[in-house]
């Protein structure tokens, strides 16, 4: 029997080193289709398959153009997003790509009231799912909303990813300053209040079929780069299982399916965890999620196709470090040497690398290319608002 073809969309990403590993050995071929050849997914020895294609993010109409031809004379079982632009792109042309191969993506209508900040904000405000304070804004009526905000605040776009556009403001005044050139730049925001550090961060993955919760899995992010809001560079697996309950329960009230990822942060002042944001694909860290024994990436495939799914056995306590960042937080942190766990222990029986799972060239070619990115004047600033 031939083997079922997985397409990796945007798989120059970290998280495809992982997924393409999981997939092989469940005996998928991998395509990958990047828009750049120094990156993990592209150099990962686990791929058939390699394509350059044009940016989904920078160039949507002309990858559309290039995609739907290749869809057309090449035959695909199914496609995975291995990121938010992705993700987006195959919810809103559901209908079309839908006529040449298989994708797990809610319609968008269902997409964008987890996609985006604001919409998942009021849902969790109409069901009393806890949430940081959110209010809208708009060019009408940013002004009004300065007054009635607490202070610090943040200024979100309501669809971005990795806190870019991001601007913390401590008086209505700054709001009002600050707003403007946001919105020009990023379109839709609105202003949510600032849970000061000292509370944990959660993630949650979990992946629905039929209205069934199959597999989840609840990490805590050790350490980030930069400190006060930046990438997880350390995270450990660990059992949470109301916060899985939390987040199921969201999605039904959304009427999500397949795979989900969430952002939550606990408040300090309260000790409640917050709801912060969903990812509507696999993110960086899903090697942790299959080391602690939850294939979510075979999951998804398998869903896609129709195949009996299989509820994976969880082992938390597996420790995800990612090199790049964490020797820059290492570089930068006045913590380096109190941090738990230790930053100088580098190995051990369940200390994994989110870089390895793709070979020495993968691994090396991503690091030098993530660390240019994280060093671009260009990027830092579009999420130097957190600073």
């Amino acid at each position: 029997m031939a083997k079922n073809t997985i397409v990796l969309l945007n798989g120059e990403t970290i998280q495809a080193l992982a997924m393409a590993k999981a997939l092989k050995e469940s005996g998928y071929n991998i395509i990958s289709i990047c828009d750049s050849i120094d990156s993990y997914g592209y150099c990962s020895k686990h791929v058939d398959e390699k394509i350059i294609a044009p940016s989904i993010h920078e160039h949507t109409n002309l990858f559309h153009e290039f995609f739907v031809d290749w869809l057309k004379t090449n035959k695909v079982d199914a496609i995975i997003p291995m990121n938010d632009f992705s993700a987006e792109y195959l919810s809103k042309n559901k209908a079309e790509l839908g006529k040449y191969t298989k994708f797990l993506i809610p319609d968008y209508e269902v997409f964008t009231k987890g996609y985006d900040k604001h919409k998942l904000m009021q849902i969790c405000k109409e069901w009393n799912y806890p949430h940081p304070l959110t209010l809208d804004l708009s060019l009408e009526n940013y002004e009004a909303v300065a007054e009635k905000m607490v202070y610090p605040a943040l200024i979100k776009p309501n669809i971005t990813t990795g806190g870019r556009g991001f601007a913390r403001v401590t008086t209505p005044k700054e709001l009002i300053e600050k707003y403007p050139s946001i919105k020009k730049d990023y379109g839709d925001c609105h202003v949510q209040e600032f849970i000061p550090p000292g509370g944990a961060q959660y993630k949650v993955e979990l992946f629905i079929n039929n209205g069934e919760l199959i597999n989840a899995t609840v990490m805590n992010k050790i350490r980030f780069y930069p400190e006060n809001g930046g990438s997880s560079c350390c995270s450990i697996s660990i059992q949470r299982d109301d916060l899985v309950d939390l987040c199921f329960n969201i999605l039904k009230t959304i009427g999500w399916y397949g795979f989900a990822d969430f952002d939550l942060i606990e408040d300090p002042r309260t000790n409640e965890v917050k709801v912060m944001e969903i990812n509507p694909r696999v993110p960086a860290c899903i090697r942790l999620s299959l080391v602690s024994g939850i294939d979510f990436a075979t999951m998804i495939a398998d869903a896609t196709l129709g195949k009996p799914l299989q509820k994976y056995e969880y082992f938390p306590g597996k420790v995800l470090r990612y090199m790049a960042l964490d020797a820059l937080w290492f570089a930068y942190s006045t913590n380096r040497f109190s941090t738990s766990p230790a930053w100088l222990k580098l190995f051990g029986k369940n200390i994994y690398w989110q870089e390895c799972g793709g070979g020495l060239k993968a691994m090396l070619t991503g690091s030098l290319s993530g660390l240019k990115k994280q060093l671009n004047p260009k990027f830092r600033e579009a999420k130097a608002g957190l600073r």
